[in-house]
């Protein structure tokens, strides 16, 4: 039986968070999806009153380092970014398909999924200079890779 998953909060360390969408699938891959998750993930900082040292959006994925927020924890933080982004990616999803469309099958197309991310997220606490250091370069050569 796996250990249940321990977050280590208010050390004032940095958090290296890593987070999947649904099944891997590529639902950040256009340009509008990965500003929409930039604009929200702003607004979020803004609200939480949290450091933002790095990140990379991938069109499976995303990789932030942040400190801890003043505001709630880091996992309040995913929380809300992660439905935000959600519901504002679904919602411009939803009016592209007209009402009176016929629907063939009972369950929802791929592109209409019933989750958008995958329920977990990893959280890597940052504790020197070294590991901050080597989480950026990670995320700048993500992309490479």
């Amino acid at each position: 039986m796996r250990k249940r998953l321990q977050r280590r909060y208010g050390q004032h360390h940095l958090h290296f968070i890593t987070c999947s969408c649904y099944r891997r699938l590529p639902l950040l891959r256009s340009v509008r999806a990965r500003n929409l998750f930039l604009k929200i993930l702003d607004e979020v900082r803004h609200r939480y009153a949290f450091a933002l040292i790095g990140y990379v959006v991938m069109p499976e994925h995303f990789h932030i380092l942040i400190g801890e927020p003043r505001i709630g924890t880091p996992s309040t933080v995913m929380q809300v970014l992660k439905q935000r982004v959600s519901k504002g990616l679904r919602a411009r999803q939803r009016k592209r398909v007209p009402a009176s469309q016929m629907r063939l099958w009972s369950e929802p197309p791929e592109g209409r999924l019933r989750s958008f991310w995958q329920r977990r997220f990893y959280d890597f606490n940052v504790w020197s200079i070294q590991k901050r250091n080597e989480k950026l370069n990670y995320m700048h050569l993500n992309p490479v890779k």
